[in-house]
């Protein structure tokens, strides 16, 4: 009688492998999400960069002097897509702050920070304002979201 044999992977070589694929994964995945998160914060100041310029073309096109006071207005004028003028974009909201004043002497600006803040899916790990001045700020504190020009100056600026 002829003996059949069997070839395969025996239980411990299975084993040993889902051991080495679950320790390379561990060492992966925090770093996938600390790239994905550095990118959100790229983007976001990248964004705001973008509402600044409208701001500016706004006023001196169709604002007669005055800034826009939402991103719908930017949205409306074609000076943003329609995903930064929907206020969300790459996990971070963005808003327009109140403005004061028209013609160059005017307080404007604009903010972002991350719509998940905290935990393993945070979108990012800081706030960021621009105003007038055209100044890119950044606060790695999210305990407050800046929404006044005091606040926007109160922040670092950040290196070009």
């Amino acid at each position: 009688m002829k003996n059949k044999r069997q070839d395969g992977f025996s239980l411990i070589e299975l084993l040993i492998v889902v051991a080495i694929i679950g320790i390379l994964a561990a060492i992966a995945i925090p770093n996938l999400l600390a790239t994905r998160r550095a990118a959100n914060e790229g983007s976001a100041e990248s964004s705001l960069r973008t509402i600044h310029s409208a701001q500016v073309v706004y006023q001196n096109t169709m604002g007669g002097g005055a800034f826009a006071g939402s991103l719908a207005q930017l949205r409306g004028q074609t000076l943003t897509d329609s995903v930064l003028g929907s206020g969300t974009k790459s996990g971070y909201n963005f808003e327009i702050v109140e403005q004061a004043g028209v013609s160059e002497t005017a307080v404007y600006g604009c903010y972002a920070y991350p719509t998940i803040p905290t935990g393993i899916q945070a979108t990012g790990t800081r706030t960021f304002g621009m105003n007038e001045d055209g100044v890119l700020h950044g606060e790695p504190d999210l305990t407050t979201v800046p929404n006044t020009r005091n606040l926007i100056n109160g922040l670092p600026a950040l290196g070009n």
